[in-house]
C-alpha cells in the first residue's frame, strides 16, 4: 500500500472515530441521572477512543512527514 493511500485511509479512520466519539459524549450529555456504573463505562470508552485517536494521528504525522521527505529526495 502507497503512503497516500494509507494516509487516505487513516484520515477516513479518523474522522469515523472523531463522529463516533462525539456521538459517545452526547450520549453521557443525554443520560441525565442514570447509573453512575453505566456513565463511568461510557466515559471509559470515549476516552479509549480519543487515545486511539491520539495515536492514529501520530501515525498520520509520521507518514506525512515520509511523504514531504521523499517528494524532496
Amino acid at each position: 500500500m502507497s503512503i497516500k493511500e494509507e494516509l487516505r485511509r487513516l484520515d477516513e479512520e479518523l474522522a469515523r472515530l472523531r463522529a463516533e466519539n462525539q456521538d459517545i459524549r452526547a450520549q453521557i450529555r443525554d443520560m441525565g441521572a442514570t447509573d453512575q456504573i453505566e456513565k463511568a463505562a461510557v466515559i471509559s470508552q470515549a476516552d479509549e477512543q480519543v487515545e486511539l485517536i491520539a495515536e492514529l494521528e501520530r501515525r498520520r504525522d509520521t507518514l506525512v512527514a515520509r511523504l514531504e521527505e521523499e517528494g524532496s529526495a
